[in-house]
């Protein structure tokens, strides 16, 4: 009963009245302006980017022989100063 539904062969051609063709139509036609929208969205946003950038600089640098300046955190706020630390071992 239901499992002779379940069973049934059921690929190829199984739709009367010639129906797939016209919906597979619809289909690729709404893909199609989809992709229209897409593009020009696009399109949009790419005027809008500036003829060049900017070179990235590399950022100023104080440091020597790799140290470098760590804030403490256990200090107080008002006494929040750098300390010149090695990042080879910790100092005590």
């Amino acid at each position: 009963m239901g499992l002779d539904v379940l069973a049934q062969n059921n690929f190829g051609d199984t739709r009367t009245g010639g129906l797939t063709g016209p919906m597979g139509a619809l289909v690729i036609v709404l893909l199609a302006i989809a992709t229209v929208f897409l593009i020009r969205s696009m399109n949009k946003r790419l005027r809008r980017l500036p003829e060049s950038f900017d070179p990235p600089t590399a950022p100023k640098s104080e440091e020597s022989d790799g140290e470098r300046k760590v804030l403490d955190p256990t200090e107080s706020e008002g006494d929040a100063t750098a300390k010149e630390e090695s990042g080879s071992a910790p100092k005590n």
